[in-house]
């Protein structure tokens, strides 16, 4: 499941960004537009997660060829009905997502987002026909007292509870460190990062019966400056960006720097 140069193939590289509560549909538009404009490079599969007002228009922008999938930040376990402010699993997928992103540390922090409903969210989304996104990550005070491997793998096994074994192959885990996270974080580096990275994707491959899961990405702090050191580590499939990605002319700048990590694999 090698990632670094040189390494044998294990499905393209994901790099994606989520826009969190950012864009007009103008802003959307102007994203898209600039993003499309430029090639995507060999063995990367890119990908945006809007905010659910631009979901739609981002949709109908994007040529039914390319290769950039659309996904939701959000969406709610149960079907339509009683709701007010949620929308559902079916709905996101009727406005283009192809992925659903579920567990990040703002939602759980903020939203009261528990282990049981990222369970309940995870199980939805693959009824669905979705991918779930699975946002995982320790506090800082784990990190220091040496219980990060711990929390970590409770919540991915959490996270995959209500999943058939060979649906848990079909979902997406993003390691995400709450201390690396947003504009005061501290970066981590592949050393911090690389135990944790190859945990999750053993603890996906013991629930999915021995298959490799999706990707495992990885979060917090990706920039143009530590992302080929973050991609370096063999279990990262990918990344995870935040602000760096929030321009299309980041983002671009990204995949990039992406690509010859992608190319080592084909």
């Amino acid at each position: 499941m090698s990632r670094g140069p040189g390494s044998g193939d294990r499905g393209p590289l994901w790099v994606g960004t989520s826009w969190k509560m950012n864009k007009t549909l103008a802003e959307a538009a102007d994203f898209v537009d600039e993003l499309l404009a430029s090639p995507v490079p060999p063995g990367i599969q890119p990908f945006v997660l809007p905010a659910h007002t631009a979901l739609a228009s981002v949709r109908d922008r994007v040529p039914r060829d390319s290769s950039l999938l659309i996904g939701a930040q959000n969406a709610h376990w149960g079907p339509e009905g009683a709701g007010t402010g949620e929308v559902s699993m079916r709905m996101v997928a009727d406005a283009g997502a192809s992925v659903v992103e579920m567990g990040h540390s703002e939602r759980r922090e903020s939203f009261g987002e528990t282990d049981a409903t990222v369970a309940a969210k995870a199980a939805a989304a693959v009824r669905a026909g979705l991918t779930p996104l699975v946002c995982v990550g320790e506090p800082l005070e784990v990190r220091r007292s040496g219980g990060a491997s711990d929390f970590v793998a409770a919540q991915v096994t959490a996270a995959l509870s209500q999943l058939e074994a060979a649906d848990a192959s079909r979902v997406l885990v993003a390691y995400e460190p709450i201390w690396a996270i947003g504009e005061h974080g501290i970066p981590a580096t592949s050393e911090q990062i690389a135990p944790v990275m190859a945990l999750i994707s053993g603890t996906v491959a013991d629930i999915a019966g021995d298959r490799a899961p999706l990707g495992v990405l990885y979060g917090g702090g990706v920039n143009p400056s530590n992302a080929a050191e973050l991609l370096g580590d063999p279990c990262t499939d990918g990344l995870f960006v935040g602000r760096a990605g929030w321009t299309a002319r980041g983002f671009v700048e990204l995949l990039q720097l992406c690509a010859p990590f992608a190319a080592a694999q084909a």
